[in-house]
């Protein structure tokens, strides 16, 4: 390890070090959602190597981050909505752009035509909410907007804005009051019911959570309280209940056959969504029963529909098997999927035993590419909570939608490289050994670091650490062995970054 830390004294050892890092975490998360096809990757590692030397040289942003690490968390949160390479890399080079560092034909001819397009759709989305009076009552023209929206401009775009959004609203810190509840406003208006009317829960409930919490601190700090107790003193039974139920589901033979990887995690309440049951349907807290909730995800053994939806209902019936069943509670939206598109079996159950009684359990149950759909993944469910009512209008936006993603994944799509591309450590090898020799010769390693903008001594220096049997060449092997090292560094400071979080916030409390 002593050799890493010495090569990233020096810039130019820093920046590869951070190209490795950065491309192997965002292609680690995006191979969940399909095979990463080499020009795939090829792509986002050549917007890592323009962008990493350009986010280097600007100046830290107002809330104290450097542009890089503001690129890279947007980039990441893209990467987990599953989204393709050419979003990932415009949300990773349009710091650079906005900087004014780099233009968008320089983009065009270093990376391509559809990266440079989707860039510029970006900007021209910068600065949509200023056609509605930020303060305006007016809920029409808010979902006239969120409707103009999702008419004129490519959809990968929008998502990209709602993700921008969103790393705002996790960084409103540094902002004077009253602008951050003039951003968080905004985000309830026009940005979190966006994220609805695109499909993407994952983005709803986080805008609406912290715009909720920006613009009613003490109502937000009540339902948290209430919700935290709840989920304190349910925290051990929901543990108890996923692993008794884990243990159910993956010791029996007839789903074992049907899949191929079980998991169950407790779900998340949305602050937002509980605070809208209290005041709105004037439920009390006791009715707010889905506190308790456990979700269970199947990977079926094969492609068939029928596997999938089979192994989802034999889950069903080991739930059955476990707890008794509130049948009326029960909804099979599988068979009959909403009109949405939104397909999973639903339970409640009650999970009360002699010595107490419990709020019911809900569970649901799923398979991996329900879930992903359901969570954000295509860009086309609860058309309606965008304001789109109109069943025609939701109808055709959805078939704009699905062609959008469809074109991009088939640009992005090629022959993925033969036997290798399973194991996601030899793509950067492969990216840096341009040759195909199967192995880094000083040349190409010169090269990458050039274009990071290091010194050629840079290279020789790093060659030197790295070059552990001296024929002057990496082998895979010996790149390899550098990449655990980048792994290593790379989580240590982000715990560092998170403890430094969580210290700030116990710091605060105490005040």
């Amino acid at each position: 390890a002593m050799g890493a830390e010495m090569t990233l004294e020096q810039p130019g050892g820093k920046m590869v070090v951070e190209l490795v890092g950065a491309f192997n975490d965002l292609t680690e998360r995006m191979s969940h959602a399909a095979a990463l096809s080499s020009s795939s990757s090829g792509l986002l590692f050549k917007a890592l190597k323009i962008a990493i030397p350009i986010l280097h040289s600007l100046p830290p942003l107002p809330d104290g981050r450097s542009p890089l690490s503001k690129a890279l968390s947007v980039a990441v949160v893209l990467a987990d909505l599953q989204m393709d390479a050419e979003v990932i890399s415009v949300g990773i080079l349009r710091e650079a752009v906005e900087g004014g560092v780099i233009s968008l034909y320089e983009v065009r001819d270093r990376i391509g035509t559809g990266t440079a397009h989707l860039l510029h759709e970006c900007m021209r989305l910068r600065n949509i909410s200023l056609k509605v009076q930020e303060l305006d009552e007016d809920d029409d023209a808010s979902s006239a907007l969120r409707r103009f929206c999702l008419t004129f401009y490519d959809v990968r775009a929008i998502i990209l804005d709602l993700v921008l959004k969103l790393d705002t609203m996790r960084h409103l810190d540094h902002l004077p009051r009253f602008k951050q509840q003039s951003v968080s406003l905004e985000v309830m208006k026009i940005y979190a019911p966006l994220a609805h009317a695109v499909g993407s829960k994952m983005l709803s409930h986080e805008l609406e959570d912290r715009s909720f919490q920006h613009l009613f601190p003490y109502s937000y700090a009540y339902v948290d309280a209430w919700l935290k107790s709840h989920e304190a003193e349910s925290g051990p039974l929901i543990d108890a209940c996923k692993e008794q139920l884990l243990r159910s589901l993956k010791s029996d033979p007839s789903l074992n056959r049907l899949t191929r990887h079980v998991s169950v995690e407790g779900r998340f309440k949305s602050r937002y969504s509980t605070m809208k049951k209290l005041l709105r349907d004037g439920r009390k807290p006791e009715q707010v029963n889905d506190v308790l909730g456990l979700r269970v995800v199947l990977n079926p053994s094969s492609a068939a529909a029928a596997a999938g939806e089979n192994a989802c209902y034999r889950a069903r019936e080991i739930v059955r098997s476990l707890w008794k069943e509130i049948p009326s509670r029960s909804k099979d939206y599988i068979t009959n999927p909403k009109s949405n598109g939104y397909r999973s079996l639903h339970l409640a159950v009650d999970v009360s035993d002699d010595r107490r009684r419990r709020p019911l359990m809900e569970i649901q149950i799923r398979t991996a590419e329900m879930d992903v759909s359901a969570e954000g993944g295509t860009a086309s469910h609860a058309l309606y909570k965008g304001g789109l009512t109109e069943p025609e209008e939701a109808k055709r936006l959805k078939a704009i939608m699905v062609a959008a993603a469809e074109l991009a994944a088939l640009r992005l799509r090629d022959f993925p490289s033969a036997g290798l591309e399973a194991d996601g450590r030899n793509r950067v090898f492969r990216l840096l050994d341009k040759n195909g020799d199967g192995k880094i010769s000083i040349e190409e390693l010169t090269d990458v670091m050039e274009e990071l903008g290091a010194r050629g001594e840079d290279a020789r220096e790093m060659m030197q650490l790295l070059d552990s049997n001296s024929d002057g060449c990496l082998s895979s092997e010996e790149f390899d062995l550098f990449q655990k090292q980048v792994h290593l560094m790379r989580n240590l400071e982000y715990r560092d970054a998170h403890y430094q979080t969580l210290l700030s916030e116990k710091l605060q409390m105490g005040k």
